[in-house]
């Protein structure tokens, strides 16, 4: 396949996939991506980004989408670390009711420990020179969930999760972080929307498959609480 054809397809792989997911009803996410910005981030934001990132490894996300507001509520609606790390113990007995895996509600009060511990300010300066590898001193942030993480507090990146890796493979690409760059490039859009589209894409679609070009002829609500 030429690059030209190569470009093509990606290009028109992403036009069609924003189209489902709008269809689908999951616009809102692309358009919360666009308003990300690390400039803009909180000690609230980094709290809740961080949360939800560490209860969604290795668990579905509607899972967590489902639970993930009454958790919040446990964790004092993530109002500052020093509030979290005040009252660990009931934050994670309480939410424990709804969440079973302890360990995960223990690492969400240990990374309030230690923003708290390193102070809001002097962490975010820290982030903004090296995201990536700063968010991996967080437990259960690792070398794939700290590109997750650092897209949700508003850096312009993409990660390589299992959905966006298969997906990227099967377009013939090494990895996510080489399709959406291509796309990037092509298109203008900010790598961590087109992450978001892509990534929703391959979740509503766990078997996709290689797409024709576009030639233009087609057209956290709380839940009940679950044990985990």
């Amino acid at each position: 396949m030429t690059q030209t054809r190569k470009t093509a397809r990606a290009v028109s792989l992403y036009r069609n996939a924003e189209k489902h997911i709008r269809a689908a009803g999951f616009g809102w996410e692309l358009d919360w991506q666009r308003r990300r910005s690390f400039e803009a981030l909180t000690e609230q934001d980094l709290l809740r980004e961080s949360a939800w990132v560490v209860l969604c490894s290795g668990f579905r996300e509607a899972i967590v989408r489902n639970v993930f507001d009454y958790i919040s509520l446990c964790f004092c609606d993530w109002e500052s670390a020093a509030e979290i790390s005040r009252h660990q113990r009931t934050c994670i007995d309480t939410a424990a009711w709804g969440f079973s895996n302890r360990r995960k509600l223990q690492a969400i009060a240990s990374i309030a420990d230690l923003i708290h511990d390193h102070g809001f300010e002097t962490l975010r300066n820290q982030l903004s020179e090296d995201p990536i590898s700063r968010l991996q001193i967080f437990p259960f942030i690792g070398p794939t969930t700290s590109w997750h993480l650092a897209k949700n507090i508003g850096f312009n990146v993409a990660k390589n999760d299992r959905h966006l890796a298969r997906l990227a493979l099967l377009h013939g690409f090494s990895d996510a972080h080489a399709l959406c760059e291509l796309i990037a490039e092509t298109t203008g859009e900010p790598l961590s929307v087109i992450d978001i589209v892509l990534w929703r894409f391959a979740t509503l679609n766990p078997q996709p498959q290689r797409p024709q070009l576009d030639t233009g002829s087609r057209k956290s609500p709380i839940g009940a609480v679950v044990k985990i």
